[in-house]
Order: structure tokens, then C-alpha cells, then sequence
């Protein structure tokens, strides 16, 4: 008698769950869930926490278009400041290594974005794997103790919440995630300039990815935050649009 082997089922299981739309919570729900994230965006010490998950993303997004661009990865690195690095091999210039560089700040909300039109499906749990393939992804790059850490807390805390919390708590979940991501790529944008006026108040050398961008296209740097600020609005406006558009009043 032929059976189906459990690694069949599960695999067949878990797609069925993942193309499945679930539940979603109401309008409110979704600005009350959205408050909550700018306000937590706003108090430095959580913000200094949730930025690990930002830079994660962001030197995910690095990554990703240096290897579309036809670089060589050789590795991430996340650190306990929050900073992070991605080591690409290839022309130290051209379009390829500007697109690498460029794409850091704007990565987090393109990921929001891209959750936020799952989200208006219903797809919430096609979010939370979403960002597990994100992690994991990342998980394969990382090349130091502390990047390891981050990214194995945050690949746990997402593996725990899609393989075990109920689907209201999921997509509430779903939902924080995509704002946070959308909300907190204009705020880390925000953050660099800051950090550049300061450093250059210094006299330090400017290391951002706005100074790299300077001196790779010669356009200056605070036209790159411009840019920068520009793309994050517009995906805030998009994916925000979309969480509170399809979701009837509670």
C-alpha cells in the first residue's frame, strides 16, 4: 500500500498554510499595532535594540544587489553599535558598486513593502517566512561572533512565532514587523545624517554610504540622503497605504 512520506506531508502542509489568507485584524487593529512601533522607534534604547533587525536587512539588501550586480560576496558582519558591513569583490567602481552601495538604506522599506502587499492578501504567515528566508540567507554571510548572534536570536524569535503562535498573534506580528520595517528605513536615514554631522563637526573622515556614494558619483553626499529619505517616503506612503486600505473598520 503506497503511502506519502511525512517530509511529503509536511512540505505540503506547510505551502497549504503559507498560500492560505488568514484572518486579518481590523483597521484599528492595524494604526493601534503602527503606533506602537513609531513610539518604540522613538525611545533610544529600544531603538538601539531594534536596529539589529534594520541593519540585518540592510546589509541583506547590500548583498543581494552585489550579487545581482555580478560581485563576489565574501561576507556580512553585524555589530553590537548596530553598524554593519558587506565585503563584495569586484570593480572598485561603475554602476555595479554604486547600486551596491545604494542599496543599504532604501533595502528595509522595499522588504516592507513587499509585506505590506502580502499583508493586504492576507497572506501573513507568507510574511513571517518572508523574513525567515531573509534571515537565513543572511545567516549563511555572516562572518563574526556578534552578527552571528543577532541574526540566530532573530532567526529564533520568527521561527517561533510562525511554527507555534496562534494566527491573530501571527498576523498582528506580520503587521509590527511591516511597520517597523517601513517606519524605521526613513528613521535610520535620519540617523546617518545626524551622525554625519557630527563626524564632520570632528573633522573624521565620512563613511556612510552617502560619503561612498560622494566619491563614487561625485554628486554630494546630502543629495544621497535626499535620495535616500525620497525612496523610503514614497515606499512608507505605498505600503501604508496598503496595510489600512483593504482591512475593514473593527
Amino acid at each position: 500500500m503506497a503511502t506519502s512520506t511525512p517530509r511529503a506531508d509536511g512540505l505540503a502542509g506547510l505551502w497549504e498554510q503559507v498560500t492560505t489568507p488568514q484572518p486579518a485584524p481590523g483597521r484599528v487593529t492595524v494604526l493601534v499595532v503602527g503606533g506602537v512601533v513609531l513610539l518604540a522607534l522613538m525611545v533610544p534604547f529600544v531603538w538601539h535594540l531594534l536596529r539589529h533587525g534594520l541593519t540585518i536587512v540592510h546589509e541583506a539588501a547590500h548583498a543581494a544587489v552585489a550579487v545581482l550586480a555580478g560581485r563576489r560576496l565574501s561576507g556580512i558582519r553585524v555589530h553590537s553599535d548596530t553598524s554593519g558591513l558587506t565585503v563584495s569583490r569586484g570593480r572598485a567602481r561603475g554602476p555595479g558598486m554604486v547600486a551596491t552601495v545604494a542599496a543599504g538604506y532604501p533595502g528595509p522599506a522595499v522588504l516592507g513593502v513587499a509585506a505590506a502587499w502580502l499583508l493586504s492578501r492576507g497572506y501573513a504567515l507568507g510574511v513571517l517566512w518572508l523574513l525567515l528566508l531573509v534571515v537565513v540567507l543572511v545567516l549563511l554571510q555572516i562572518r563574526n561572533w556578534y552578527g552571528l548572534w543577532a541574526v540566530l536570536v532573530s532567526g529564533l524569535a520568527l521561527v517561533v512565532v510562525t511554527l507555534w503562535a496562534p494566527a491573530q498573534l501571527q498576523t498582528v506580528v506580520a503587521a509590527g514587523l511591516t511597520w517597523f520595517f517601513l517606519l524605521g528605513a526613513p528613521r535610520a536615514v535620519l540617523e546617518m545624517q545626524v551622525q554625519r554631522s557630527r563626524l564632520r563637526r570632528r573633522g573624521g573622515r565620512d563613511t556612510s554610504d552617502a560619503g561612498l556614494l560622494a566619491g563614487l558619483t561625485h554628486v554630494p553626499a546630502v543629495v544621497w540622503v535626499g535620495v535616500f529619505l525620497i525612496v523610503c517616503g514614497a515606499l512608507l506612503a505605498l505600503g501604508g497605504a496598503w496595510l489600512l486600505a483593504v482591512w475593514p473598520v473593527a
